[in-house]
């Protein structure tokens, strides 16, 4: 299942490739051309057809943009990408701090006066498109096709996977019953739908366009009747229609626009997730509400968590055993894909996988200090005595979506090593434990995560947590906990848990379990009317060697013993020799 991207988009590739875009945009007329990491479904991810950025610059972050100006080009990487940018893209391009440096700063900085900036109206939301209208003053945002498509001359073909059904047992609402419930709290007449998790969500289908995320590419029109106008090619329908009935009509996908331009009186639609060319085609009246399918689709009903402890079981026996096998290897004698390899065998061998939810993040010494890093035969490193093992991994199982981070010692740890895996332990331990009214949202607790690193001054560069999927994307909004977090928790809620530390050049920590928001019983003498607290999903030792004892409070002594005595006792019946005398001694007591 390892797949190395190394060949796809080389630094050395980077300036030839750059030279033909920009004829393109002499040929047109334009200054400067943007290249966003993005499709015309508006997910986080895209398919190898639409990664375009990838492709130009050699970037093969998950967000991120490309202003190509004729004298001038900026990669904007957020945080988690600041030292993998370094080595994928040539030095005819800057790397750009992200959002630290606006994109429209940037732009009136660099784009030369009177100068025209191209883009492709299908790439960039309604939203994105507004903002920076609005900040660059004087500046003309000329919408055209894809300059990108124009010379990329082996541009793979769009996806067209097939799709199916996923089970009302595992789904836990049919799908007729989630458009009757969404069309009644409609505000027009239709609403435009492009999220592929939302329609995969709705719909209650799964699908194969995007690799490791279980969703189909199409359009979607929600109408206040309770009916739904899917416009997807019927080829990846095929004996679905039993499935779909009578609410759902099947629809060319090219015939969206010419749909969408038809809807008479009021339409709603998300700006932050409609294409510009989707929006500026709508004659009547645009209501403007967030996608009706995020906050049903992230408030897991019973059936998907019921769900999502059954695959963290699964799964976290694959992990049991990956742990012991690193264990069994001396120091020096594996390397990052001998693990990457180790560890989606065994998943694969549990017999459930469909697909793991993401490239398996797999960095020793240095390269786990790569907060998103992706191996690939060119970087591929000896894991040495004295080193950390970051791996950050997870499976799509039909039933849920996992998602873990350990990071593991090899040989032994240094001094530096086990005081920072303790003070991100004490974060990750810290939410673990929370008990909080109902109504606070992700900002409110990030501090919980990061204090004990604060108290040293050190932080991480990333959010503490990202909501999650039922097998669906493994990155799921609204809700998260960061900064920025600013939708409240709700009882459902899956969210991951994963404080890091990052000292570049020599070492990455991370440590991350998957939570889920429930009702906190009551307390004696409580007086806030309502509490919440988290769900611990997964059950996987953390690894003791790691860990500086006297750090700890005695209340975080006693959850990581008690969690450890969870882990024992849920995976302990599903490992058998060698591996349950490890997990025994992984599962000690402090």
């Amino acid at each position: 299942m390892f797949q190395d991207f190394s060949q796809t988009a080389r630094p050395e590739q980077g300036p030839p490739r750059l030279a033909a875009l920009r004829r393109e945009m002499e040929a047109e007329g334009l200054a400067g051309f943007l290249v966003p990491r993005a499709d015309a479904y508006q997910g986080e991810y895209v398919a190898p057809h639409d990664d375009r950025l990838a492709w130009l610059t050699g970037f093969t972050g998950s967000a991120g943009y490309c202003v190509a100006l004729q004298a001038k080009a900026g990669v904007f990487v957020d945080s988690r990408y600041r030292v993998q940018v370094k080595t994928q893209v040539a030095d005819v391009y800057t790397p750009v701090d992200w959002p630290e440096v606006g994109l429209a700063e940037w732009i009136a900085d660099n784009l030369p006066e009177g100068g025209d900036l191209g883009f492709d109206p299908w790439l960039f939301s309604l939203d994105q498109i507004r903002r920076l209208e609005d900040a660059l003053d004087g500046v003309t945002l000329h919408r055209c096709d894809n300059l990108v498509d124009r010379i990329w001359d082996d541009q793979p073909e769009a996806p067209a996977g097939a799709v199916a059904a996923q089970p009302l047992d595992l789904a836990g609402e049919a799908h007729e019953a989630k458009i009757d419930r969404l069309a009644k709290g409609l505000e027009a007449a239709a609403c435009i739908i492009t999220l592929p998790d939302s329609i995969a969500w709705l719909l209650n289908i799964r699908g194969t366009d995007i690799p490791r995320n279980p969703v189909p590419h199409g359009f979607a029109l929600l109408n206040r009747d309770g009916t739904v106008e899917l416009f997807m090619d019927a080829a990846k329908l095929e004996g679905l229609g039993d499935h779909l009935g009578d609410k759902v009509k099947v629809l060319p996908p090219e015939g969206f626009i010419a749909a969408v331009a038809t809807l008479g009186g009021r339409v709603q639609l998300d700006p932050a997730t409609c294409p510009v060319v989707v929006a500026e085609a709508i004659t009547g009246e645009i209501i403007e509400c967030a996608d009706p399918c995020l906050l049903p689709k992230a408030r897991k009903n019973a059936a998907e968590l019921e769900g999502a402890r059954a695959a963290h079981l699964r799964d976290g026996a694959a992990m049991v055993r990956f742990l012991a096998w690193v264990d069994a290897q001396a120091p020096g004698s594996f390397t990052e894909i001998d693990a990457v390899k180790a560890l989606e065998g065994f998943r694969t061998a549990t017999n459930a996988l469909r697909d793991i939810s993401f490239e398996t993040i797999s960095g020793s010494g240095p390269n786990g200090a790569i907060v998103h890093y992706r191996v690939t035969e060119d970087t591929d490193r000896t894991a040495q005595d004295g080193e950390l093992l970051l791996v950050d991994s997870g499976g799509q199982y039909v039933d849920g979506t996992t998602d873990i981070t350990r990071t593991i010692a090899i040989g032994t740890p240094g001094d530096e090593e086990q005081e920072a895996f303790t003070r991100v332990l004490k974060g990750m331990i810290g939410l673990s434990r929370l008990r909080f009214p109902k109504g606070l949202a992700g900002r409110d607790i990030d501090v919980l995560a990061r204090a004990a690193l604060w108290d040293v001054g050190w932080d991480y560069g990333h959010g503490t947590g990202h909501g999650v999927g039922s097998y669906l994307s493994v990155h799921e909004g609204p809700a998260r906990i960061a900064r920025s977090g600013t939708i409240a928790f709700e009882p459902g809620m899956i969210l991951s848990n994963e404080p890091g530390f990052y000292r570049e050049g020599s070492y990455g920590i991370r440590i991350e379990n998957l939570i889920a928001v429930e009702e906190a019983p009551e307390l004696n003498g409580q007086v806030v009317p309502r509490m919440l607290r988290f769900e611990t999903l997964t059950w996987v030792p953390i690894d003791r060697r790691l860990i500086r004892k006297e750090l700890l409070t005695e209340p975080e002594r006693d959850w990581l013993d008690s969690y450890h005595a969870g882990v024992l006792e849920r995976i302990g019946p599903l490992v058998e020799g060698n591996e349950a005398e490890w997990l025994k001694r992984a599962c000690a007591p402090l």
